[in-house]
């Protein structure tokens, strides 16, 4: 029963609600009564405990299909509660499909101030004015929605404001410092 691909998919989509979507309703008697009913508790139990390690090896590692190609030949070869094929074609399938997803979750749990969702910039060139000093003169007017991570159901906010030519300058001049600050630490 633990060797049939469907539950065993089954099993893994259960885990991964419970555990990085934070589902409360899937409790560990809820997947076991629908799931794997005639199993006993302890079986259960080991084959719950070794799913959820090697969901936590996949999830910690961000594996990309190369590393989990390696990761599963290494499971199905252990002397001691291998993988089946069966499994190990289960888990590529649902890793295929729920990585994202579930990369996506623990970024969210793991932000608790704002974030930047969008950013909406414009150039414009005054046509006219009182003092003609100010006119084609261009001006970048820079438009951003925060979000509050902590209260989604809160309308995100809306940042507007503008900046001269030589204020965009600075500004991209920082960015310029931030970029050669990350790409110094992560060696790109």
């Amino acid at each position: 029963m633990a060797d049939d691909p469907k539950c065993f998919a089954a099993f893994l989509n259960g885990i991964s609600k419970q555990v990085y979507f934070g589902n409360t309703e899937l409790t560990d008697n809820v997947l076991k009564e629908q799931i794997y009913p005639d199993i006993s508790d302890d079986e259960f139990n080991r084959l719950k405990s070794r799913t959820s390690g090697l969901l936590r090896s996949l999830v910690s590692a961000d594996m990309d299909m190369t590393q989990l190609e390696a990761f599963l030949t290494a499971q199905m070869k252990r002397k001691e509660g291998a993988l089946s094929e069966q499994q190990a074609a289960a888990l590529r399938k649902f890793w295929k499909a729920n990585k994202v997803k579930i990369h996506d979750s623990i970024v969210l749990q793991t932000m608790w101030g704002n974030s930047l969702q969008k950013v909406s910039w414009r150039v414009d060139l005054q046509s006219q004015t009182r003092n003609t000093e100010q006119t084609n003169i261009p001006t970048a007017i820079m438009e951003l929605h925060l979000s509050d991570n902590l209260d989604s159901s809160k309308a995100s906010e809306v940042v507007r404001f503008e900046l001269t030519e030589s204020k965009l300058a600075s500004v991209l001049h920082g960015m310029e410092e931030i970029e050669a600050q990350i790409n110094k630490y992560t060696k790109k």
